[in-house]
């Protein structure tokens, strides 16, 4: 008897374990079923501007390969200038014209904006309560037999409100005194001070066109095709004849040095008020240059050839001519006595 309680004792410590596991998977397959593959509740929409800034909660999802800033409830938007425009979760859009500053809460389904100042468009197709507040006024959108809904609201001039009911009604109500009227549909009042006693028929001042989305199909692969014989024959007589010629040639790359400048890594301290810069002893320039090879000549430098003048001989005559008139007289030795034979001998040429 003791040796099957302990058998069974151990039988069930034994199942304990394994029925723990069973329920942990059961839970987290019964959590991955009942993950839903929509944004969450507190998504408002997709945003997309020129010059837009959002601050609070949001998030980023790419959508075809582009980043898109997905606004949250509490977010807060200032479109700097031009337009924006968000694709809400529910369906419709909401474009606002700039300068601009809102602000969104969502909860449930109805969607809060706070418009301090520019001009919003408002189209809605499905069940989503749309209320905006201004600092004096709050207008909701009320859906006529569940019709979609297209209201514009936003300012003028300075204490100057255009609220204009394109599709649906509207009813505003000023929160001072809680006083409220009903702007009925294709209705468009400008409301001044914010006192609803002053309202008048305006003349489409405000003006704030929805904006088309900005669809970027993605780029289709390109088959080429062989050309057909007509469309060839057609073409041929447009073919011009080639005159550059085939090759043509290039200019040398231009051999100019690299320089490279290695810094050291940023350093990021969480607790530090002031992060830590950069020494700029650690940083270091590299200048790469290609050393070209000393010319070396080799050979002999020859100038230009000078043409030797050569001297014409002279004839015989005036060579023997030169030769006696180069050699001088010799000296003669004359005597007295051959002086006067010389005389006499002159005197009488016969005698002597």
């Amino acid at each position: 008897m003791t040796a099957f309680s302990n058998s069974f004792e151990c039988r069930r410590r034994a199942a304990v374990p394994a029925a723990c596991v069973a329920i942990l998977c059961a839970a987290l397959l019964a959590a991955a079923a009942a993950r839903p593959d929509e944004p969450p509740s507190d998504s408002v929409g997709v945003i997309d501007g020129e010059a837009i800034t959002v601050n609070g909660p949001m998030s980023v999802e790419v959508v075809h390969g582009q980043a898109k800033t997905v606004l949250r409830s509490g977010s807060d938007v200032r479109v700097k200038s031009g337009a924006a425009r968000i694709d809400l979760v529910e369906g419709g859009q909401i474009s606002i014209c700039g300068p601009a500053h809102l602000s969104v809460l969502k909860s449930g389904g109805s969607l809060t904006i706070a418009l301090d100042t520019g001009t919003i468009h408002a189209h809605i197709e499905r069940e989503l309560s749309l209320t905006i507040y201004t600092p004096q006024i709050q207008a909701q959108a009320v859906a006529i037999s569940d019709g979609p809904q297209d209201l514009l609201l936003g300012f003028d001039t300075a204490g100057a409100m255009c609220i204009r009911a394109n599709r649906g009604a509207i009813r505003v109500e000023q929160q001072l005194t809680g006083q409220s009227v009903l702007i009925p549909q294709a209705g468009d009042v400008l409301l001044l001070n914010g006192q609803l006693d002053g309202l008048r028929t305006s003349a489409g001042h405000c003006a704030c066109d929805l904006q088309a989305a900005k669809a970027t199909p993605p780029p289709q692969p390109e088959v080429s095709q062989l050309a057909t014989a007509e469309e060839a024959h057609k073409k041929a007589p447009d073919a011009k004849p080639n005159t550059q010629p085939a090759t043509v040639e290039t200019p040398p790359d231009r051999e100019e040095p690299v320089y490279q400048v290695f810094m050291p890594p940023l350093i990021y301290d969480a607790n530090a008020k002031v992060q830590p810069e950069i020494d700029p002893k650690k940083i270091v320039l590299v200048r790469r240059v290609r050393v070209r090879p000393t010319l070396v000549f080799q050979g002999r430098v020859e100038g230009v050839a000078v043409a030797a003048i050569t001297p014409v001989p002279p004839p015989a005559s005036a060579r023997a001519a030169g030769t006696n008139a180069q050699k001088p007289a010799a000296p003669v030795n004359v005597s007295f006595v051959d002086r006067v034979r010389n005389f006499v001998r002159k005197l009488w040429p016969s005698g002597s």
